[in-house]
């Protein structure tokens, strides 16, 4: 409910620039990132989160507000981008190869040649596809009126564009995108390898369930 909490938060802030719920809307990030530590009971996540309500409260107040809303979706972008990649090096086991052996029980470095040359490529696009996001993101975070990176320097952007707009794009267009592509994958998977598909719903299912350790381990 958070995850899906944030977009909306971000969007209204963006289309009233009200500063406010551009704080809350990056109080509700670092929530998320920090709920599992939180929901253990952990000591570390609780001093965290106590020190940055005071940051979120000064920020709520400030002119600068928009700036680290505007950026924050290039960041986010960037770092599971990269974690995708990191998982491409040497040594490693593809990011797709890890989710296959924990969805179906299966040792990733038994994976049949094409299977294991596949959880490869498809890593390989995930990275190429959230990085390039992640550029389009902070394009737009940088050209951005009234709020953006160089308007906060003062600097005239080249090519601007509206919060509202940044905000549909960031809000919006990202996540379709994301879905689209996860979608179209899902279905050119299940023609080359017909004896792995088990539906839409079971997969999709399974996925959600492996929760955010998971993402963790794999993407660090």
């Amino acid at each position: 409910m958070l995850v899906l909490l944030y977009p909306l938060l971000a969007h209204v802030a963006a289309v009233r620039a009200d500063h406010q719920l551009a704080a809350l809307a990056l109080g509700d990030v670092l929530l998320v990132l920090l709920l599992d530590g939180l929901l253990a009971g952990r000591l570390r996540p609780l001093l965290l989160l106590l020190l940055a309500v005071p940051g979120l409260l000064l920020l709520s107040r400030s002119t600068l507000a928009m700036l680290p809303l505007l950026v924050m979706p290039a960041i986010l972008l960037a770092t599971v981008a990269l974690g995708f990649a990191r998982t491409l090096r040497a040594g490693r086991t593809p990011l797709i190869a890890s989710i296959i052996e924990v969805l179906e029980g299966e040792d990733a470095a038994k994976l049949p040649a094409p299977l294991h040359r596949y959880a490869r490529g498809l890593t390989r696009a995930w990275a190429v596809l959230l990085g390039s996001l992640a550029l389009v993101n902070l394009a737009l975070a940088l050209c951005a009126v009234p709020g953006g990176v160089l308007a906060s320097l003062g600097i005239d952007p080249p090519v601007t564009v509206s919060n509202t707009q940044w905000s549909w794009f960031a809000n919006g267009f990202n996540y379709g995108i994301v879905a689209l592509f996860f979608v179209a994958e899902f279905i050119y998977r299940r023609r080359c390898f017909p004896e792995r598909d088990h539906g839409f719903r079971h997969f999709a299912t399974r996925l959600v369930r492996m929760g955010p350790a998971f993402w963790r381990r794999a993407l660090h």
